[in-house]
């Protein structure tokens, strides 16, 4: 019997299952999976975090775990069906990274969908496997994995592919290198965005506290907040209200970087889902216009969706080619031009694990001819005198640093301007990310505050 045709599993194991199932065999990105999937049970909003945390975490493991269960399965892992290979890494997770999940409950419950699912060799086999792993979990610790090759070590210990790791040490240095891989297993944290076109932090962090929300306000963004537990913003009553949105506090920077100005004109050339437009709609107190442009007429509507939850009229959702707005706006025709490009996206794999699997050394270099493309469209549109940011959220050189640079040696008319806001150099030089010689662009790493990896250059365009 197949193990992926039931529609509606009854238990969080079994909802995690099938999504893992179908991430692996069709490339599907696991939120998506995820947020599908949890709208098709109805499962209580614990079981729902198990859901979600035991998807991202089999993922994000999955080459350590991989390396343990070869030593207990008998005919090698390649021999396995699909579904029965991600219940193994389902269940090893559970026994040697979940504490609080006792290992008879992940044995048993193992046993009883293999039984459901399969037969009985294969029910028992799974049985036998994870209670061998069980009997032997003081041996099965990324600490005690050890081979000859330091960078490989890392890439196992810490389950990421090794020529990953090696360009990250080659980069950062192999300290750096394995905080990175680290900090991208954690688990990430909730944060809000105040409207602060209709409310102020300190009120808003008052309210949420009355509610017995766990809340506190970032220290990386003015307008941030972070969640550390008391459920779903999405459905409380301020989010409702438009007076914050769901947003990570490296993406809040962004905005804030770009520091509109009541009355401007500006545009945000690849838009969707719209936190940013919105996060600069709000800045510019509702005045001027913002242009927020995506390449999808079907992710037009999450950025109506979010404008109007938070009032603002000053931003327009519209669909096109960042790679041909000369086509709809005139050259020297914007205050400021926001270039958040696509990428490889490497600083969010804490959110999509999968990324790290996906992800080819080809890809960042496709992607950066991309970028280097948008760049050439984008810069046209701003007038002398104004402002680009560029920003992604990945931590490649090649896509970040160094298409900055081959930008600027295109172009003696644009100059990076390290007129940020004082309170986010502050934050930033307070975390070692920014020191002295700060000329206007940084890379914020996925450990630096427990947030997203991004980086955000800002450039002047000589007047």
């Amino acid at each position: 019997m197949s193990g992926g045709n039931r529609k509606k599993p009854g238990t969080p194991r079994e909802v995690a299952l099938d999504i893992l199932v179908k991430v692996s065999g069709s490339g599907a990105y696991s939120n998506l999976q995820i947020k599908r999937a949890l709208q098709d049970t109805a499962l209580s909003r614990a079981d729902a975090g198990l859901v979600t945390e035991l998807v991202y975490g089999t993922i994000g493991r999955q080459l350590t775990l991989d390396h343990w269960l070869e030593r207990f399965v008998a005919k090698g892992l390649r021999k396995l069906e699909p579904w029965v290979h991600q219940l193994l890494r389902l269940s090893a997770y559970q026994l040697l990274y979940l504490d609080r999940i006792p290992a008879h409950a992940a044995v048993n419950e193992a046993v009883a969908i293999a039984k459901r699912r399969g037969h009985t060799g294969i029910s028992g086999m799974v049985n036998g496997v994870l209670r061998n792993m069980d009997r032997n979990r003081a041996e099965l610790v990324p600490s005690r994995i050890q081979l000859k090759d330091s960078v490989a070590t890392i890439a196992l210990r810490h389950s990421y592919p090794e020529w990953l790791v090696r360009r990250w040490a080659d980069t950062y240095g192999e300290e750096t290198a394995e905080d990175i891989c680290a900090a991208g297993n954690e688990q990430p944290h909730a944060s809000i965005r105040v409207n602060s076109f209709l409310a102020a932090r300190d009120q808003l962090l008052r309210e949420l506290q009355a509610e017995d929300v766990d809340a506190e306000a970032s220290k990386l963004s003015p307008h941030g907040i972070l969640i550390r537990s008391g459920g779903n913003l999405a459905d409380s009553e301020l989010f409702k209200q438009g007076k914050c949105s769901l947003q990570d506090e490296s993406s809040m920077l962004v905005a804030a970087v770009l520091a509109p100005e009541p009355g401007m004109k500006v545009l945000d050339c690849c838009a969707a889902p719209g936190g940013k437009s919105a996060h600069i709609g709000e800045l510019m107190q509702g005045k001027g216009k913002v242009w927020a442009n995506d390449l999808h007429a079907h992710k037009r509507e999450l950025i109506v969706q979010q404008t109007e939850r938070l009032k603002l009229r000053n931003v327009e959702a519209i669909v096109g080619d960042a790679a041909k707005l000369r086509e709809r706006f005139a050259e020297n025709s914007m205050d400021a031009v926001l270039l958040d490009a696509p990428c490889t996206g490497f600083g969010v794999i804490r959110r999509k694990p999968e990324i790290k699997w996906t992800k080819t050394e080809s890809d960042i270099r496709e992607i950066a001819v991309l970028q280097g493309q948008l760049l050439e469209e984008a810069c046209a549109l701003v007038k002398p005198g104004g402002i680009l940011v560029y920003s992604t959220c990945t931590i490649e050189k090649e896509e970040n640093e160094k298409q900055i640079a081959r930008f600027l040696e295109a172009h003696s008319e644009f100059a990076l301007d390290s007129a940020w806001p004082e309170s986010v150099l502050k934050a930033l030089g307070e975390a070692g990310v920014i020191d002295d010689s700060f000329d206007g662009q940084a890379q914020l790493l996925p450990q630096h505050f427990g947030s997203d990896g991004f980086f955000i250059a800002r450039m002047r365009r000589r007047p």
